[in-house]
């Protein structure tokens, strides 16, 4: 889960992390641990195993941990998705972590389940989660004082790869879902949600045809907890079908409207895509070198991924679309663990990169952003007296300001330049400025 950001302050050991985290490992992948455990707990504790240094994206440890899981996918019998007839999507990751730092690269995993109808095949559900983390530190580790120690993620988020490798495993040997289903492993989401925004950007079907996204991140401390679902609000019909299978999987839940978050969902959800998020809550082991294999509850990742493939395959069995129910959910509620802000704009960044200043995939309805004309589309290049050359900088002017400040804004929209005038609201939480 994406709770970070890198400052010009610490640019150079940013840098100096990136290049510890590209030093190569042996000349192939290590390979993995001899199955003992079945999955997915066998897929989690290779992909936090110290072999793979954390995974962060764009390094070797990271390419090796897309072809696992491409081999996963195969493996069950999934087609290729991505380009040019293989199970990866190459995309970059330029302003990923620093808009001016050197270009690099990554992919997503990509993989196809067919559906069984053929009336209803050209349709897609999405199920999805990041597989990239942290690396080596002191990019977004809450550990400091670690640098160079092994961020394993086996959490954040080994444990929503594994749960996605259980979903196409259930998906694939049982009956076959009416509607396609798209399975996506993606990368960059600790950099800014970069894999996920590539992806909507460049589907591997059209965005259209997308009925719904499932995605799954940190859902490896289940234990005796409620399982926090988000996006219950982006569909009309999604709290009965969610709360069916919550009935199935003999699990207690905890709904949240919202669409919006740090995760995936939301590149998707700004599409107009009915979202779901999985989530098993924060822990103190969250962005540091302790969160390790030993602590997740692979007993737990197993119902989660039951219920997950309970719940596309209803969706992917409907004989009708779902209802998108737009703007889901108020604005975040303060939230000390979250990466908020004393004034809230209530703008939806697109993560693209741009050439300056933070293009918009939307702003969430009745925030200030709103309120104030600002538009999907629109590119925020100056807040204030603050230039905005990056999102980055948009993160600083908000932090400069407090709710209830009247802030003239100025935007490119189709290539003019406005500024419209915001009267800044008070928030806490996560999603967008």
């Amino acid at each position: 889960m994406n709770n970070t950001r890198c400052t010009g302050r610490r640019a150079a050991l940013c840098a100096a992390t990136l290049l510890l985290a590209a030093m190569p490992l042996a000349a192939q992948c290590p390979a993995p641990a001899r199955p003992a455990l079945g999955m997915p707990a066998d897929a989690i504790r290779h992909l936090a195993s110290d072999a793979l240094q954390g995974r962060l994206a764009g390094s070797p440890g990271a390419r090796c941990a897309g072809d696992y899981i491409a081999g996963q996918f195969e493996r069950i019998g999934l087609e290729p998705a991505g380009d040019d007839g293989t199970f990866f999507q190459s995309l970059p990751l330029a302003s990923a972590v620093n808009p001016h730092a050197p270009s690099g690269a990554s992919r997503n995993v990509v993989a196809r389940l067919p559906g069984a109808d053929l009336r209803l095949r050209s349709q897609v559900i999405v199920v999805g989660a990041h597989y990239d983390h942290l690396g080596l530190g002191p990019f977004g580790s809450l550990a400091p004082d670690s640098v160079g120690a092994v961020h394993n993620g086996a959490d954040d988020n080994a444990s929503g790869v594994g749960a996605l490798i259980e979903v196409a495993r259930l998906l694939a040997t049982g009956r076959r879902p009416a509607r396609s289903v798209l399975f996506v492993a993606f990368t960059g989401e600790e950099f800014g949600l970069i894999g996920s925004s590539y992806y909507v950007a460049h589907p591997a079907a059209p965005l259209d045809s997308s009925q719904a996204m499932i995605n799954m991140d940190m859902v490896g401390r289940l234990r005796a907890d409620p399982l926090i679902i988000y996006g219950t609000g982006t569909a009309s019909e999604w709290p009965a079908i969610v709360q069916q299978a919550a009935n199935t999987a003999g699990l207690p839940i905890s709904l949240i409207p919202d669409g919006y978050g740090p995760s995936d969902q939301t590149s998707f959800y700004a599409k107009d895509i009915p979202v779901l998020m999985f989530f098993t809550n924060t822990h103190e082991d969250y962005h540091r070198p302790t969160d390790d294999f030993e602590k997740i509850d692979t007993a737990g990742v197993r119902k989660v991924a039951a219920m997950v493939s309970d719940i596309a395959r209803t969706v992917a069995d409907r004989p009708a679309r779902l209802t998108l129910q737009r703007s889901a959910g108020p604005p975040p509620a303060a939230n000390a663990e979250a990466r908020g802000y004393g004034a809230y704009l209530g703008s939806v960044p697109d993560f693209t990169p741009v050439d300056y200043g933070v293009k918009l995939s939307g702003v969430r309805s009745d925030s200030p952003a709103d309120k104030a004309g600002i538009q999907a589309g629109d590119i925020i290049v100056r807040f204030g007296d603050m230039d905005i050359p990056d999102l980055y900088a948009l993160t600083d002017a908000l932090r400069a300001h407090k709710p209830g400040d009247s802030v003239p804004v100025t935007l490119l929209r189709n290539g003019s330049k406005i500024t419209l005038q915001v009267t800044l609201a008070a928030r806490g939480g996560t999603g967008g400025g």
